[in-house]
């Protein structure tokens, strides 16, 4: 069955196009054109035409960096978990994900891991790209939420099980430049594809330079627990940001990271090297008293959870299209900001045939009103939301 949405502002990835239309066929994107081309095209009695009435057609989203969704999470070490995140996240124009494993007891890591490798190819909804490891090898000196007795020294046999265990499918990894050993991990990484991101980590600026000579040029949430800028010492912000090689994750809820320091990322930062993330929680768009993540009871305040013990951040309940949303309220161009949640994690993580609405590319699509309503999405062909 083919699709084609029309009558709509296309956000390619690249640019904006008002009155265009997509078609969809066989899981790909068939074409691209404008609404005067799809008055004069004849269509197939089987294929499906919807009329967006002016709504963004965009590239689905794609979240490298979450670790649960509406009362599932990786923490649960269930397939069932997995699959219902990938069902609930559609409904947010999420189209692809990396389930977030935070350091944990190798055991415990091995589990969580063979639970989304055995949910891999049975999603529902938002398909799963593979593991992201937020750890073990970082700093307990930026341990942020993360227990400090589960953070590892550099293990190269535990990283060769862990890769075992996951099949293979352990897609980025934060980690810590500054630690011993780690530009072995880093070869041992990079010869197996695994996209490095330096995070959780207390690096001086010379470590945070060795570790993009050794292939870490991504970094996890940045300015959240990692090595500040000081004059005397850029630390791992400083690194970040003079660099122009290295990308960076960005939690844009407004309680991570200021308002105005996204705005000197847009100015300063290339485009192409900023990547939207959630980092969300499982009690996230949850409601109610009794909300739970990483085993400690959260409230939600201020924009985002916190430990009920003692009122710390404990963690993000951002969503992707708020976040993108938060972006354009921030400055971004609508363009720029569908691009830091689409385009550029695809191409960041080398996901070669997402984030782009042209011919031959996935056929993963969010479609959303100009009050960033989700009105449906669309994965791999398959319209898994409507409401047009």
């Amino acid at each position: 069955m083919a699709i084609c949405l029309y009558n709509g502002t296309l956000i390619s990835g690249f640019s904006v196009m008002e009155k265009c239309a997509v078609l969809i066929e066989n899981g790909k994107v068939e074409d691209v054109f404008s609404q005067k081309r799809f008055e004069k095209k004849h269509f197939d009695s089987s294929t499906k035409l919807f009329d967006v009435n002016g709504a963004y057609i965009s590239p689905g989203f794609i979240d490298t960096h979450i670790h649960g969704f509406n009362g599932h999470g990786t923490e649960d070490m269930s397939v069932d978990s997995i699959l219902a995140m990938s069902a609930d996240l559609a409904g947010y124009g999420v189209t692809a994900f990396n389930p977030t494993l935070y350091s944990s007891e190798e055991e415990t890591l091995l589990k969580a891991m063979k639970a989304v490798t055995d949910a891999m190819g049975k999603e529902q909804g938002a398909k799963i790209m593979g593991i992201h490891l937020e750890g073990p090898f970082v700093s307990p000196e930026k341990a942020g939420v993360q227990r400090p007795e589960t953070i590892k020294a550099v293990d190269l046999d535990m990283m060769e099980r862990l890769w075992t265990g996951a099949d293979g499918k352990i897609v980025n990894m934060t980690v810590a430049p500054e630690i011993k050993g780690m530009r072995e991990l880093a070869l041992y990484c990079l010869k197996r594809g695994i996209v490095l991101q330096a995070g959780h980590t207390n690096a001086m600026y010379e470590n945070m330079v060795e570790g993009m000579q050794a292939g870490i040029l991504h970094s996890t949430h940045l300015f959240n627990a990692m090595s500040q800028m000081h004059h005397r010492n850029p630390g791992a912000v400083g690194a970040v940001l003079i660099h122009p090689e290295m990308a960076c994750e960005v939690i844009a809820d407004g309680v991570h990271v200021h308002p105005d320091l996204l705005k000197l990322l847009q100015r300063d930062k290339p485009l192409d090297k900023i990547v939207l993330v959630t980092d969300a929680l499982k009690p996230t768009e949850q409601s109610g008293d009794e909300l739970f993540a990483n085993g400690e009871q959260v409230i939600f305040q201020d924009g985002c959870f916190h430990r009920k013990v003692d009122g710390v951040i404990a963690g993000s309940a951002l969503t992707m299209i708020k976040g993108v949303k938060n972006l354009v309220d921030y400055g971004f161009p609508i363009g720029d900001a569908v691009r830091c949640a689409s385009s550029n994690p695809a191409q960041i993580l080398r996901y070669n045939t997402k984030g782009q609405l042209i011919p031959g590319y996935d056929a993963d699509i969010v479609v959303f009103d100009r009050h960033f309503n989700v009105l449906a999405s669309i994965i791999a062909g398959k319209m898994t939301k409507n409401i047009l």
